[in-house]
């Protein structure tokens, strides 16, 4: 089992969500986040001054798979996020040593 776990820009979520949804993944977990990368942030002009905006918001997806399953996740992601622009994030793959569901007591690949 793998986690993926990626960081999107927050427009493409229902891009990405709807990508994922024509794979039959079943659960996805989202966060608001803010960071910035190699993008440095920005600087942008209220009421006449500059600022600078270190810390742009994101998105932070955590999907959880089969070991199989992982290749298509992370084409599914990276076609639906894709801008081709500087900042559209980044997807790292995690092992799973265990999943349990707790309702049900499953565990493994049948808790995903």
């Amino acid at each position: 089992m793998k986690l993926v776990t990626a960081i999107i820009k927050p427009f493409k979520m229902d891009d990405v969500r709807a990508a994922l949804a024509d794979l039959g993944v079943q659960g996805v977990t989202v966060t608001e986040v803010k960071g910035f990368g190699r993008q440095r942030g920005h600087t942008e002009l209220y009421r006449g001054a500059e600022y600078v905006v270190d810390f742009l918001p994101k998105l932070k997806l955590e999907v959880a798979c089969a070991g199989d399953q992982v290749d298509v996740v992370v084409e599914a992601i990276i076609s639906a996020a894709g801008t081709g622009k500087i900042g559209d994030g980044k997807i790292f793959v995690s092992d799973l040593d265990q999943v349990i569901r707790i309702r049900t007591g499953e565990t493994g690949t049948e808790a995903i």
